[in-house]
């Protein structure tokens, strides 16, 4: 059995094969570039073995955005995008039992993704595109929020307590697709987008308790771009 990262591994490469045979192709050469700002929510969970039972936790993210549009292959806009990004993460634990006690983790990053940009549609007018590649993070700082009762000893899985990260150093895979409206005013934007997570944030030797501790992101962004070059 292929295990999920190694599928993750070989979707991205599969993408970027695709990405690279595109631009092996003669199309039509155009050359701009846009840059501004993004911003939005955050719908977080972390990918735990032993598992833990969580409910979505909200945090926000906002940041810059770089754009390079390269070419126009048949239907097809081709071009890079790179972003600067504030992130907030963590997870929120749902907790059943008579105790009353609640627990959840903001951890805050820096993201920084690398994507295909991928858009169908008006130069002038609606688009809609596709954003696909890894991001590499890092660990800013982390909070825990525990209630004033506290009873970790009645859970099942309890060695996340006060136990702070042990990488700071985070990547994975980013997947998004969304609308982009082209005005003389600038480009607006909105995006949905999936964060994968191929490290874990707590060590997974052998020896260790958690076998697996990912972060799974899913978020809505606007983004408000500016051409520099045209």
């Amino acid at each position: 059995m292929i295990r999920p990262k190694r599928k993750a591994l070989i979707l991205f490469l599969l993408i970027v094969a695709v990405c690279s045979s595109v631009d092996a192709q003669v199309g039509e050469l155009r050359q701009s570039i846009s840059i501004g700002f993004n911003g939005g929510v955050n719908f977080n969970n972390v990918t735990f073995s032993p598992r833990i039972k969580q409910s979505q936790m909200t945090g926000f993210n906002s940041g810059f955005t770089a754009r390079f549009i390269s070419e126009k292959y048949f239907a097809m806009i081709c071009g890079l995008q790179m972003e600067l990004n504030y992130s907030e993460r963590g997870w929120k634990e749902q907790i059943e039992d008579e105790t009353g006690d609640t627990y959840n983790r903001n951890m805050s990053y820096i993201e920084i993704p690398f994507l295909a940009h991928l858009a169908f549609g008006n130069d002038n007018g609606v688009q809609f595109f596709l954003n696909l590649g890894p991001q590499a993070s890092l660990l800013l700082n982390e909070q825990e929020n525990k209630s004033s009762s506290w009873h970790p000893k009645q859970r099942r899985v309890s060695e996340q307590y006060d136990k702070p990260a042990d990488n700071k150093f985070d990547y994975g895979l980013a997947f998004g697709a969304g609308l982009e409206v082209k005005t003389k005013a600038g480009n607006f934007s909105i995006e949905g987008r999936y964060n994968y997570g191929l490290a874990d944030f707590y060590s997974n030797s052998k020896k260790d308790y958690f076998g697996r501790s990912a972060h799974n992101v899913i978020s809505g962004k606007i983004i408000y771009l500016f051409d520099i070059k045209k």
